[in-house]
């Protein structure tokens, strides 16, 4: 039963009114924005509306506040006593207003940070972790590249050397067998390849045991090589009777497959007596029939059939697995002289050599072509220089506008062409600075690379001319397999 002397209380339950509302919430809110004017004003009126709606009901005086403010002793608020704490918030967020105010009145144009110092732009990184920095993948090094890398100079030097076996002995008569002469030479003179000429082949059983032993006692391995074109320009064929195949020329009507089928065959004789390169084909066209120096040794009397041609033997010799050279750049099929007896002359512009000689050229290249053999040969249109020694034609010409990323290398630097104007050590330096790569047989290979080792010691070569070269080399060399 009710007390009658207590006044009778209405009751209502804020659920009942406003669904979910959490006035402890709101005003804890709006003490906590009080500095911000547009929340402060919001959070007021929604309050405001609060105490209209109860104010409205008329009858009803009392909410549950039980988890709200501290209750009475029947769990209650008043409406008396909701607007008195109502009105006491406001008055607590005005004061907290006017103080923020005041602060930003006295930070206006300072950068704004928290009591730790941190500012605004901190702040908003707090808690945001870094961006991984991404080391980049490092690229990888090849077998040519980290034995560049561990190579002397005098190494470096000596790799751009093809010479004969006699070169390294010092004897007059020709190498036909391994032994301490031979060993010591090699390592006097770590060269990058040995060529061998009709002197040096006895049989094929000689020839392996006398390229294997060479290649025991050199610390990089050795390129071996010969000129086995075919025909007249032959060694193994006529000297241990490997399959003989005959002049080149002779083949051109029988079209691309046999050029392609003879390649094959010159190369599998080649590795079954231990070489692994061979100086052929030859990219020259018989153009001038008082050429005695090439004649049939080419492939056709056409540029464009010997393109074709010369394509087609490149990748005979890649398939019979030894590398090949394109020889003799810029064309020595229309000279009339022998550039083994003095310099030949080739009478052409840059232009008509672009639509003519240099057809055999861009063919082999595009195929594959590893080397490319410079002939001793004078342009004068273009140069009034030896090819051999020419940057236009060896550099700007090959490298750059035939676009030729791989070996270049001198033709013999014991032809008359060479030895009647240019000392072993002056013509060296002068093909390396022209950007020749291999410097094949110098006359006196003492003089050779010792010139070379000084001049990059004073400074007329630099260290990383010489390491393009040895890269080319050594890079030739890992293509084949010969790097362990």
């Amino acid at each position: 039963m009710p007390d009658e002397n207590k006044p009778v209380r209405n009751r209502f339950r804020v659920s009942e009114l406003l669904s979910k509302v959490r006035v402890t919430a709101a005003l804890t809110e709006v003490r906590r924005n009080a500095g911000n004017k547009s929340y402060r004003i919001a959070a007021l009126v929604c309050l405001a509306v609060l105490l209209m709606a109860l104010s409205g009901l008329g009858t009803a005086e009392t909410y549950n506040a039980a988890q709200a403010f501290p209750p009475d002793a029947e769990g209650v608020l008043t409406v008396q006593e909701l607007q008195e704490l109502a009105a006491a918030q406001a008055s607590d967020v005005d004061a907290d207003a006017a103080q923020a105010e005041t602060v930003d009145a006295d930070t206006a144009n300072i950068e704004p940070e928290s009591a730790s110092g941190v500012t605004p732009e901190q702040a908003a990184n707090v808690g945001t972790e870094p961006a991984p920095v991404i080391e980049p993948e490092p690229a990888p090094v090849s077998k040519a590249e980290k034995l560049l890398s561990e190579m002397s100079l005098r190494e470096k030097a000596l790799q751009l050397f093809i010479v004969f076996p006699e070169q390294l002995t010092g004897q007059t008569s020709s190498v036909t067998a391994a032994g301490d002469a031979l060993r010591d030479g090699l390592q006097r003179y770590p060269v990058g390849g040995v060529l061998f000429d009709r002197g040096n082949m006895k049989s094929r059983e000689q020839l392996l045991t006398l390229l294997n032993a060479m290649q025991s006692y050199s610390k990089i391995p050795l390129l071996t090589t010969c000129d086995e074109e075919g025909g007249r320009v032959n060694r193994l064929m006529g000297a241990v009777g490997t399959p003989y195949v005959g002049p080149m020329l002779s083949y051109r009507d029988k079209g691309a497959d046999t050029a392609k089928q003879n390649a094959v065959t010159i190369a599998g004789g080649l590795t079954s007596c231990g070489f692994n390169m061979d100086f052929a084909p030859v990219a020259d066209v018989w153009s001038n029939p008082d050429n005695k120096v090439i004649g049939n040794r080419a492939y056709s009397t056409d540029y464009a059939e010997a393109a074709e041609l010369v394509r087609a033997a490149v990748e005979g010799f890649h398939e019979g697995g030894v590398a090949c050279t394109l020889k003799h750049f810029p064309g020595h099929g229309d000279t009339y002289e022998d550039s083994h007896n003095g310099l030949a002359r080739v009478y052409r512009t840059w232009k008509q050599l672009e639509t003519a000689e240099l057809k055999p050229f861009r063919a082999g290249i595009a195929a594959g072509a590893d080397a490319v053999m410079v002939g001793h040969l004078i342009v004068g249109e273009i140069d009034p220089q030896p090819a051999t020694v020419s940057h236009v034609i060896v550099t700007d010409m090959l490298r750059n506008e035939l676009e030729f990323a791989g070996v270049i290398i001198t033709d013999s630097l014991q032809m008359d062409a060479v030895t009647k104007h240019y000392g072993a050590g002056e013509v060296a330096l002068l093909a390396l600075e022209a950007g020749v790569d291999i410097l094949l047989a110098p006359d006196n290979l003492s003089a050779a690379a010792q010139a070379v080792i000084s001049a990059t010691e004073d400074g007329r070569l630099t260290e990383a001319r010489l390491d393009e070269s040895v890269l080319r080399v050594l890079n030739l060399k890992e293509s084949y397999g010969l790097l362990p």
